[in-house]
Order: structure tokens, then sequence, then C-alpha cells
């Protein structure tokens, strides 16, 4: 009998889901960590409005764009305000949940790339909320900007003095669109259809809403991207493969495991 052995090419196709209880405990801790971190930047009101006017002046410049030219857009009619401080409101954290969901269920691999992405950057931002309080353009009398949830509603802040259960000190960077935008790229990484490009609208609408509303300014929105970029440079996604892409469900035999060849000759 003249048996040889070659290894396997082949890598396993089954990548294991982490543990969901494990998952929805990590998720939450370094959500309430965020939280409370938030909780301790509030009360450097003059620090935070002495910083606005140093990026209103900084903004001027870089000769960045007025926020108040996407704004004026806004502003001419009440539900084209409206439909932005309800987008503002209701789909930042509701579509990151969703697409976090989406990946654990169907591409493992992406999921624990991209949380752990999205705890680096948020992680990041929690840093720069304590050591560089900035009061959003809406408080700031010199941007001449309209607090447009005030206005037209609806609103998901009360008034600073009085309002415990958010920093509304902590607008740089802005995780609104640090998250869409990663959000973006997630699913652009992690699909391969022709129109996952697409997902790129979603951060851009995100940058318009966060600026006409005058709750950021666009540096925040710069700080946010570059903290993403340096993140997504030092945490690699998985290689693509027929199951991290959604193709296939075969599984292959570890390349490690020897494959018998010749047997019987």
């Amino acid at each position: 009998m003249n048996a040889r052995t070659e290894p396997s090419q082949a890598a396993p196709s089954a990548i294991a889901r982490p543990p969901l209880v494990r998952e929805l405990l990590l998720v939450a801790g370094l959500f309430l960590v965020y939280k409370l971190g938030r909780q301790l930047a509030t009360g450097h009101t003059g620090e935070a409005f002495r910083n606005a006017h140093r990026v209103w002046d900084w903004e001027r410049i870089l000769h960045l764009p007025g926020e108040g030219s996407v704004q004026s857009l806004l502003l001419h009619g009440d539900t084209l305000a409206h439909l932005a401080n309800t987008y503002y409101a209701t789909v930042h954290f509701p579509a990151t949940v969703a697409f976090l969901v989406w990946l654990y269920l169907r591409r493992p691999a992406h999921y624990v790339w991209a949380r752990r992405v999205l705890a680096v950057v948020t992680g990041a931002a929690l840093v720069l909320h304590l050591v560089f309080p900035l009061a959003p353009p809406r408080m700031l009398a010199a941007t001449g900007l309209v607090d447009t949830a005030q206005v037209y509603g609806p609103s998901v802040y009360g008034p600073p003095r009085t309002d415990t259960l958010s920093n509304q000190f902590a607008a740089m960077p802005s995780l609104h669109f640090g998250w869409a935008l990663m959000l973006a790229v997630g699913l652009i990484v992690a699909t391969r259809s022709r129109l996952r490009w697409l997902w790129l609208l979603h951060p851009v609408l995100t940058l318009l809403v966060i600026v006409g509303t005058a709750n950021h300014y666009w540096l925040d929105a710069v700080v946010a991207g570059a903290m993403l970029g340096v993140a997504l440079a030092v945490i690699h996604p998985p290689h693509r493969t027929a199951t991290t892409a959604g193709r296939g469900q075969e599984t292959l035999a570890p390349a490690d495991e020897q494959v018998l060849v010749g047997a019987g000759r």
C-alpha cells in the first residue's frame, strides 16, 4: 500500500457566533460606562462655551462652509425642519442596534469586528468629551443659528441647567456621524450587492441633519471620521470567505487536518 498525506488547503467556513448573553452584557456594560462617563463631563459650562468660540473661529480660518447654509434649506418650511429633528432623535441609536443585530445573525465574524471598532471609537469619543467639553452651535449666539428642535420639535434635550439625563456639552466628536459612517462601512464590507454603496447615503444624510439642526459643527464630524479611520486602520475586518460574505454553508476540513490520498493502491 502506497499512501501519502497532503494538508487540506481550506479553512473552516463555519464562523463561531459569540454567546448571545455575553454580548448583551458586554454591549450594555459599554453603553452604561459611556453614559456615566458623559455625565462626568457636565458642569463645565464656561469651558464648553469658550471651546465653542474656538471651534467656530477654527472653521472660519479653514474656510469651511457656514452651518447656516445647510440650516437655511431646512427653514423653508416647518415640515422639513420637523423631519430633520425626528431623524436626529429617532434614527441614530435604533439604526446602530439593527446594524449590530443583523451582523450578529448573518455575519458573525463581521459583527465582532464592527463591535470592536465601535467600542474603540466610542471610548475615544468619551475621552475627548471629558477633556474638551463643547457647547453645540445651537447654544452659541455668534453662529446665528436656530435651535430647530426647540422651535419645530421634537426635541430630545431639555434646558441645559435642568437636563440631568444627557450631556449637551459633548458635541465633539459627533457619534451620530461616526456611528452612521461605521454602519455604512460595515455593510459595504460585509455584503456583496452592487447597491451596497448606497449605504453611504446614511452618513451623508446624518451629516446634513446634525449640522442643519445646529446640534453639531462641521469639525465635530471631521474629528469623528478621523477617529473612525484610525480605528479601522488598526482593527482589520475578517477575510472575505464564502461564509463571511453570506455565500454557502458547506463545512470544510480544518487546515491542519491531514487528508489521506492514494490509499488502497
